[in-house]
Order: structure tokens, then C-alpha cells, then sequence
């Protein structure tokens, strides 16, 4: 029997183990919307395109599955778009459909057209238009290939209308076969021994491990090399969950805004181990001082971000979790005693710790946001999905929030993309209906995409959004005020929404919190109700982000509190 485009697409996902769609229809896709319901595939109605990528890439980065979002063509193709370059930064799993007018208008500025292939090249690890019907089974199963094997990241297809109201026979192929594609996911043995020969010499070693080891689900392999050798870890911002925030051997974020030790370790280090990273310039600081001292061992299954921006000494070309289980296969055949010899690194360390923790002044009525957090993290034991916006709230909760597992912090990375958190923190609950998740937001950031508040009501979402209300954009304005003497040009927001009523109107509850005895007990009521909840805490305008390294300056020349 055969099957229309839109039945293609539908039995296809189907086949790829898709449940879950975000998307907004229009007309483009209608024979798509038209065929939906008589499939498996549960749809959550966004209230804006950008919402559904962003959801999409929620869900993938909680569930480790592949995201899937579901677009209509011209502006809603459009409005897809910094979701998908949200998720390509970020190297997530995304597949992304979107309409296209039929093919015989194309490049005729017809109604609702726009060239989106052109357009999202530059942010999709690779795109499609299907031409014919015949190829769109074959062009699902490459697009689904592609954003989940290798590193990860958004695939889109872009389906003229014809297509999808089009019929052929169907057949689903079982494999893929790409020529010019073939990722490397064992690690060269020669290479392997060269790492582990530098690791042996190494006194004063540290692991930087970042995005991939948690892409690649190589917490464990990575835990378990830090602990033998009793090495010390620092994280990038995409690492935090790579290995257990309450570990002692945990040294927290390292960058732009890490911590006090995992910066000066990195400044002193003799080798640093880098598992999965890409060496970010808010990593890396300025970088002809980054790691001074040290050799660098680069793990990555990406060639292209290997020497990128950082020179390595043992470039490993591997999938995280493979190369991290090669390590560990040899040094549980060595008799050294590394834990010994590593010591004295190990009470330096410590000592760095100690003499500059993570502080902030807590004097005085007014509710400071790491309190917030650190209450947030208390309450739940962390035990809890965090999601963030983008700012000083997403400074915030990476320091003060401890992260024991993977793919428990979601956050736009690379792109840095306010109004991220409350879509992906939507997604993330789609994906874990029974878990808590909860969305650190600012009072700027959350209003790019509040519409959205409508989804999680209409699909009883229990998701709680924070709003650590200071009534301006922090970021920026914490930049105005140390390098352009306090002129804060247009980041003083001075008409605020009432958020709690605002929440109101949209179906869900709403919480204020105005003093320092309010936090605890209305931060329990919003986080058991199980309603979507917002909590607007009105917090010091004047709180900065600290540490903080200034840019061009180097990771040693943090500004502290």
C-alpha cells in the first residue's frame, strides 16, 4: 500500500523510537497535522516555534534521546532558528521538521516562503530539502543518524508541501551508509599509551571534563579515573553533572566565572586531562596564559575541535566513554602508587579551596540570589532537573547549586540564549513527568518566552520557574558598572510585569518572596504544589557575579568579592 509524505514521516518517527513532537502547526504542514493522530506520537502545542526547539532540546538533554520539533514554513521556520542554533553550540540531538511551499514555487517568493536551508546551514550539522517522496524515508533515517551519532547536533528537514501530500511505496531502510561520513569512536591504542605514559610522569595532573562526557554517558568511566588516581576535577558550564558536585575532588566551573581553585589549578597544573571539551574562550580566558605549565591531553570525538583553539600534546580522537574505559583498563594493570605521588598537588589544591571559597556578603534585610539558590539546592537535596536562563541567574546557579548527576543542569551554553530555560525546563518535565524541575530564571530573560507558560498549564506540567527579580539586565548591567563607569544605558527595566499575577492570568500559581524569612517556607509551597508555579523573588539590584575574570585578562586575574 502506499503512503503519503506525511504518513511517511509519521511511521518513520515512529520506527526511530520517537514518542514525543513539539511543534506549531500552519499551513505547510496541515497533512502532517492532518495524519498525526492516527500514530503513537504524543504533540505538545508550543505558543511560539522558538519554544519548540528549545523544549525539543530540554527534552534531548534530560533524556539523552533524540529531541524532535515540528514547524510550519516561512516565520515559523524562521522563529525555529535560535533554537537550533541554541542546539547546535551546545552539540544536542535535534531533529527538526519544517513546511516548505511546493516545490514547483520555490524561489518564487511565494506565500510563506523562505529559504531555510540556506539560512540554518551555518547552524545544523546538516540539513535536507526533499524533492520527492521517494527519498523521504531514506532522508529521515540519515537526518536521525546524523544528530545522534559522532558529536551530536540539529539536523533539519525541510518538506514542500507536494512531498508530504505525495505518495509512494514505503520502506524504512535498517541501516546507514554515508561515504563521507564515518565518525571515530575507538581511540587509537598508540595514542592511549602516549596519555598514559604523560599521566604517570604528571605530579601535579587535573581533569577538565566538559559536554561530551555526559554526551557520550562517560560520567562513570570519567568518575572512576578521578577516584583510582585520586585526581582532582574542574568542569566547563555543559560538564557540571560529569562528575559528582559533592565530591571532594570536585573543584567546581572552571572560566570566565568558576571557582577561585579550579582556576588557579588550571594556571599551575603540569598536565591537564580534557575530556569532551572545546576549549570555549570563556573557558580559556586569555590564552597565551591558559595552562602555562601544563601538557594537555585532548579527548574528543570531533577532530575539527581538537588544536582548534588550544595546542595538545596527545590529541585522542575517540568517543568519551571508549577512551576513558581504554585508561582505566591500563592503570588497573599498574602497580604504581599515582594517589602517593599526587599528594602534595592534591593538599595545594585544598589549601586554594580553603583560602578562597565561594562567598558573598549576607549582612543586611536584603535577599541576596546565591541565598536563593543555596537554599533551592538545600531543599531538594539536589535532587532536582535546573534549567537556567541566561545571566546572572545562570552564573548563579551553576555556583551555588551542586550537581551530582548528568543531565541534571540544562543551559545554553555556547550561544548563550535568553529565554532558553523555561522551554527546555518544559521539555525536561515531558521527558520525566515524576522528577522536579525547576527553571532559575531573571526577570529579563523570562520574558522572551513567558507565552510559554500557557503550554505547561494546558499540559499540567508541574514545572516551577524562580525569578530572581532584580529589575534590570545583571549581566549586562554588572559590566556597565566595572568597565564603563556606571553608565547603565538601557538595562535598568523600569516597567516590570507583576509576575505573580501574570502567572495568575496564564492558568498558573504565582509567589512572591520580599524578605529573608519568606524564602524557605514559600519556596517549599511553590516546589510541592503540583500546579506550574512561578516564585518572584525581589532580590539586591546591585549583586554581582564573583569570581570573575575580565575578558582578555588571564584565569589568575580574577576579580573577587
Amino acid at each position: 500500500m502506499k503512503l503519503t509524505g506525511a504518513q511517511i514521516l509519521l511511521e518513520s518517527m515512529v520506527k526511530e523510537g520517537v514518542d514525543k513532537i513539539f511543534g506549531y502547526p500552519g499551513g505547510a504542514v496541515l497533512d502532517i497535522y492532518h495524519a498525526l493522530s492516527d500514530y503513537p506520537l504524543q504533540h505538545f502545542l508550543v505558543r511560539h516555534e522558538q519554544g519548540a526547539v528549545h523544549a525539543a532540546d530540554g527534552f534531548a538533554r534530560a533524556s539523552g534521546r533524540t529531541g524532535v520539533a515540528l514547524v510550519t514554513s516561512g516565520p515559523g521556520a524562521t522563529n525555529a532558528i535560535t533554537g537550533i542554533a541554541t542546539a547546535y553550540m551546545d552539540s544536542i540531538p535535534l531533529v527538526i521538521f519544517t513546511g516548505q511551499v511546493p516545490t514547483r514555487l520555490i524561489g518564487n517568493d511565494a506565500f510563506q516562503e523562505v529559504d531555510i536551508v540556506g539560512i540554518s546551514r551555518s547552524c545544523t550539522k546538516h540539513n535536507y530539502l526533499v524533492k520527492d517522496v521517494k527519498d523521504l524515508a531514506r532522508t529521515i533515517k540519515e537526518a536521525f543518524y546524523l544528530a545522534r551519532s559522532g558529536r551530536p547536533g540539529p539536523v533539519l528537514v525541510d518538506l514542500p508541501k507536494d512531498v508530504i501530500a505525495a505518495r509512494t511505496e514505503y520502506y524504512y531502510p535498517k541501516q546507514v551508509s554515508m561515504r563521507s561520513y564515518n565518525p571515530t569512536y575507538r581511540a587509537n591504542k598508540r595514542q592511549i599509551q602516549k596519555g598514559v605514559t604523560l599521566i604517570k610522569k604528571a605530579r601535579r595532573p587535573l581533569i577538565f571534563a566538559g559536554g561530551g562526557v555526559i554526551a557520550s554517558d562517560a560520567h562513570e568511566e570519567l568518575t572512576k579515573l578521578a577516584r583510582q588516581l585520586e585526581i582532582p576535577v574542574a568542569s566547563s558550564m555543559m560538564g557540571l553533572g560529569a562528575f559528582p558536585g559533592n565530591d571532594p575532588l570536585h573543584l567546581g566551573m572552571l572560566g570566565m566565572h568558576g571557582t577561585y581553585v579550579a582556576n588557579m589549578a588550571v594556571n599551575y597544573t603540569d598536565l591537564l586531562i580534557a575530556v569532551g571539551v572545546r576549549f570555549d574562550d570563556r573557558v580559556t580566558g586569555k590564552l597565551e596564559t591558559f595552562a602555562p605549565e601544563a601538557k594537555i591531553i585532548h579527548i574528543d570525538i570531533d577532530p575539527t575541535s581538537i588544536r582548534k583553539n588550544v595546542s595538545v600534546d596527545v590529541p585522542i580522537v575517540s568517543d568519551c566513554k571508549k577512551a576513558l574505559e581504554a585508561i582505566n583498563e591500563e592503570f588497573a594493570l599498574s602497580e604504581e602508587d599515582l594517589p602517593r605521588r599526587y599528594a602534595s598537588w592534591r593538599d595545594k589544591v585544598s589549601a586554594w579551596e580553603e583560602s578562597h571559597p565561594l562567598v558573598y556578603e549576607n549582612s543586611g534585610d536584603d535577599i541576596k540570589p546565591q541565598m536563593v539558590v543555596e537554599k533551592l539546592y538545600e531543599i531538594t537535596k539536589g535532587e532536582a532537573i535546573i534549567a537556567t536562563e541566561v545571566g546572572q541567574n545562570q552564573m548563579w546557579a551553576t555556583q551555588h547549586f551542586k550537581y551530582h548527576k548528568p543531565r541534571t543542569l540544562l543551559t545554553s551554553g555556547g550561544l548563550g540564549t535568553m529565554g532558553y530555560g523555561f522551554p527546555a525546563a518544559i521539555g525536561a518535565q515531558v521527558a520525566f513527568p515524576d522528577k522536579l524541575v525547576i527553571d532559575i530564571a531573571g526577570d529579563g530573560s523570562i520574558q522572551m518566552n513567558i507565552q510559554e507558560l500557557t503550554t505547561a498549564v494546558c499540559h499540567k506540567l508541574p514545572v516551577k520557574i524562580i525569578i530572581l527579580n532584580n529589575c534590570c539586565l545583571g549581566m549586562v548591567r554588572q559590566w556597565q558598572e566595572l568597565f564603563y563607569d556606571k553608565n547603565y544605558s538601557f538595562t535598568c527595566l523600569e516597567q516590570i510585569p507583576d509576575f505573580v499575577k501574570l502567572a495568575e492570568a496564564f492558568g498558573a500559581e504565582g509567589y512572591r518572596i520580599q524578605s529573608k524569612d519568606e524564602i524557605e517556607p514559600v519556596l517549599r509551597q511553590a516546589l510541592h504544589s503540583p500546579q506550574t508555579a512561578v516564585v518572584d523573588v525581589l532580590v539586591k539590584q546591585e549583586e554581582n557575579v564573583y569570581p570573575m575574570v575580565p575578558a582578555g585578562a588571564g584565569l589568575n586575574e580574577m576579580l573577587l568579592v
